[in-house]
C-alpha cells in the first residue's frame, strides 16, 4: 500500500503542479555535442552521427529514460555547419514523456590561423505528453487501485515551439563555449494553469595537453581537462573531469556538484555524483560507456546511472585531411 500511495503522490506532483523541471543531462555530453550546444553543429570533419541512451537511477521504480539521436554536417564552402537533434525522454512509470526535433545553425570565423568563433542559433518542436492510464489515483487507492478512476483530466499533450542559442571559441588547445536553451520560456502545462520552461544557461570549455615521449609514437597520447556549468531555474550544477587519450582507448573521470560553494538546505552537502567513463575506436566508430556513481544522500537507493554512446564521422580522406589540418575542436569526443 505504502509504494501505490508513493506512486500516486509522484504522479500528482509531475501532473498537477506547475513544475519547474530540468533538462536531462547526460555525462557523456561531447559523445553528442550538439545537445550541449547547436555551436558544435558541424565541427567533425565533414559528417557525424550519434546516438546516447541513459539509464538513470535504475534502481528505483520509475527511472529517467533518455535516448538521443543527432546528425551534423560541416559545409567548407559556406564556412556553415548544420544539425538536426531528436530526443526522448521519458519520466516515471513512462506516464510523462518529452519528444523533440531540432534544427541548427551555427556559421564559423577564422579570427586568425587555427583560431575559429562560432555563433549559433536552434529551432525546434517539443511534444510534451502525459498517458494517465499509467498513473493511480487517489480514488482507486481506496477502492482496491485495479478499478478505474474517477478523476477526469483533460489535456494529455501540448506542442509548443523552443529556440537557443549558442557561441563557441577554439584554438588546436583550447575550446569555451556558451549556450542558452529556452530562449522563450515555452509554456508545457498540460492542464489550465501555466508552466513555463524555465531558460537554461550553460558555460563550457577545457584544455587539450599532448604527452611528449622520448621515443615517437604514431597514436599521440593526450590529457584533457573538462568543465561544464549549468544553471536552470532555481539549480545549478557543474561538472569536472579529465581524459585519458591514446587510440583506439580513452578512460575519463568526472565528479559532479558544487559542494564549497552552494547548498539547497543548511548542512547538506551539494555532492551528485562520480563518474568513469571508457571509450574505443573500431574504425569509424567510437563507443563509449559510463556509469555515474550517486554520492548524494540518495546513494543507497539509486543503482546509479549507466549511459551508453556511439559515434560515426565519415568523410572522404581529402576532406578528412584537410579539415584536420586546418581546423579541429580540441574536446574529448566521449
Amino acid at each position: 500500500m505504502t509504494a501505490r500511495w508513493a506512486l500516486a503522490v509522484g504522479a500528482g506532483v509531475l501532473v498537477l503542479c506547475p513544475a519547474r523541471a530540468q533538462d536531462a543531462q547526460f555525462t557523456q555530453f561531447y559523445a553528442a555535442p550538439t545537445y550541449l550546444s547547436p555551436a558544435f553543429a558541424g565541427t567533425s570533419s565533414q559528417s557525424r552521427f550519434s546516438t546516447l541512451f541513459r539509464d538513470q537511477w535504475s534502481a528505483i521504480p520509475g527511472a529517467f529514460i533518455t535516448y538521443t539521436a543527432s546528425f551534423d554536417h560541416y559545409l567548407s564552402e559556406y564556412n556553415s555547419g548544420l544539425g538536426l537533434i531528436m530526443m526522448h525522454d521519458r519520466a516515471g512509470s513512462g506516464a510523462l514523456r518529452y519528444t523533440s526535433a531540432t534544427f541548427q545553425y551555427a556559421y564559423e570565423f577564422e579570427l586568425k590561423r587555427k583560431v575559429f568563433l562560432r555563433p549559433a542559433l536552434q529551432l525546434g518542436m517539443v511534444s510534451h505528453a502525459v498517458d494517465y492510464s499509467r498513473l493511480v489515483f487517489g480514488d482507486q487507492l481506496a477502492r482496491g487501485g485495479d478499478v478505474a478512476s474517477y478523476e477526469h483530466m483533460e489535456g494529455k499533450s501540448v506542442t509548443y515551439g523552443d529556440a537557443g542559442a549558442g557561441l563557441l571559441f577554439f584554438t588546436p588547445k583550447v575550446w569555451l563555449g556558451v549556450a542558452m536553451h529556452h530562449l522563450n520560456e515555452p509554456d508545457q502545462s498540460l492542464l489550465d494553469s501555466e508552466a513555463r520552461v524555465p531558460m537554461k544557461f550553460s558555460a563550457h570549455g577545457g584544455y587539450r595537453y599532448r604527452i611528449r615521449t622520448p621515443v615517437i609514437r604514431k597514436k599521440q597520447q593526450s590529457i584533457v581537462g573538462a568543465f561544464n556549468y549549468r544553471a536552470q531555474g532555481r539549480f545549478d550544477q557543474l561538472d569536472l573531469g579529465v581524459y585519458y587519450e591514446q587510440e583506439p582507448v580513452f578512460a575519463g573521470l568526472w565528479y559532479r556538484g558544487l559542494p564549497l560553494i552552494k547548498a539547497y538546505e543548511p548542512g547538506y552537502q551539494n555532492n551528485d555524483m562520480v563518474a568513469v567513463l571508457l571509450g574505443v575506436i573500431v574504425n569509424d566508430w567510437r563507443i563509449g560507456y559510463s556509469y555515474d556513481l550517486t554520492v548524494s544522500r540518495l546513494a543507497a537507493h539509486t543503482g546509479g546511472a549507466h549511459e551508453i554512446s556511439l559515434t560515426y564521422e565519415f568523410a572522404d580522406r581529402r576532406t578528412r585531411r584537410a579539415m584536420y589540418k586546418r581546423r579541429i575542436v580540441p574536446c574529448a569526443k566521449f
